[in-house]
């Protein structure tokens, strides 16, 4: 199961015509990733829950085929959270094992042996944990010796010495039918938070495996933006220019992200920017850790200001 159902907030507002898991990333959407990330490991049969802008899903993956996949949505009415979004699901995930991960990931963490961990163990739950080595903002996951998670604690403190480095849950689990009997029916809930420490509670055995490799969690714009230059430069390049965009040899572009059909005319000035499709840039403006989309799209105003037909956001939020 890939989780999709989610508002993207702090996304906004490259979220207002589209879900997190469809945004784009090097131009192909966030969740087509994951569920090319699932098919690798013998998965045929994806549900994906829908909230937000579901159609922009729908349409990056249709019914799957071209993924060697079949597609099922569970729609959801109100946000459920991930428990819910599971419960909701009971009837297509119920009889094996299954996998459920986030739709906004990046990743090419082996699950194999995590996958043979959670049948060896006999685990209620297996969660792909990763070293925290930057001390952001995941929520720290605590196990004991033997590797079985014990409890999830806040966020780690950069001003905090710790004495070893923090694991963080990758948004990958293996989980089996038993975790049922604790997700609540019904209504909104997080497995983290209620389905995970009632399973403990219960003598379950929830692993916390430790892989390894690339992963790139979509959460935020600055992630976004930082994830998506680092690809860039990777290839000798400093920008990601998608499909029918036009930069004019007069402008000067660096460190951004244009989605489609976007135009920088000459004597335009993008600076660690993202440019939302159909976006044009024109000459004399200048454009410096932003987000630009077309105002058309944009329902209410969050933040920013509109500037011709355009919106133009901060990539860090103003404080007060």
């Amino acid at each position: 199961m890939i989780l999709a159902a989610g508002f993207g907030t702090r996304l906004w507002p490259l979220t207002e015509d589209r879900t997190k898991p469809a945004v784009p990333f090097l131009g192909k959407p966030l969740v087509a990733y994951s569920v090319e990330y699932v098919h690798r490991f013998g998965v045929r049969d994806v549900v994906v829950n829908l909230h937000h802008q579901g159609d922009s899903v729908r349409a990056a993956l249709g019914d799957g085929s071209s993924f060697g996949c079949r597609i099922h949505y569970s729609i959801e009415d109100e946000i459920l959270g991930t428990g819910g979004a599971i419960d909701r699901a009971k009837e297509l995930l119920d009889g094996d094992d299954f996998i459920v991960m986030n739709g906004k990931l990046v990743t090419d963490i082996d699950l194999a042996p995590a996958l043979a961990e959670h049948r060896d163990r006999g685990a209620i739950a297996t969660l792909v944990l990763l070293p925290n080595s930057k001390l952001e903002r995941f929520t720290i996951v605590q196990r004991d010796g033997t590797g079985l998670i014990t409890g999830f604690d806040g966020f780690p403190d950069p001003e905090h010495q710790h004495a070893d480095v923090p694991l963080m849950f990758t948004g990958i689990q293996i989980l089996s039918p038993r975790i049922f009997a604790y997700i609540p029916r019904s209504r909104f809930s997080h497995t983290t938070t209620e389905a995970f420490p009632a399973a403990i509670a219960a003598g379950n055995r929830v692993v916390g495996h430790v892989g390894s490799g690339n992963w790139k969690e979509m959460s935020t714009l600055e992630r976004y933006l930082d994830e998506s230059i680092a690809c860039a430069r990777a290839v000798g390049g400093s920008n990601v220019i998608g499909q029918g965009s036009r930069v004019d040899p007069g402008a000067e572009v660096s460190e951004s992200v244009l989605w489609r059909d976007v135009t920088v005319d000459a004597g335009a000035v993008v600076t660690r920017s993202i440019l939302g499709d159909g976006v044009r840039i024109r000459e004399g403006v200048r454009i410096v850790d932003s987000i630009v989309v077309r105002a058309e799209i944009v329902r209410e105003i969050e933040r920013g200001r509109v500037i011709g037909d355009l919106l133009v956001a901060p990539i860090r939020p103003v404080l007060d």
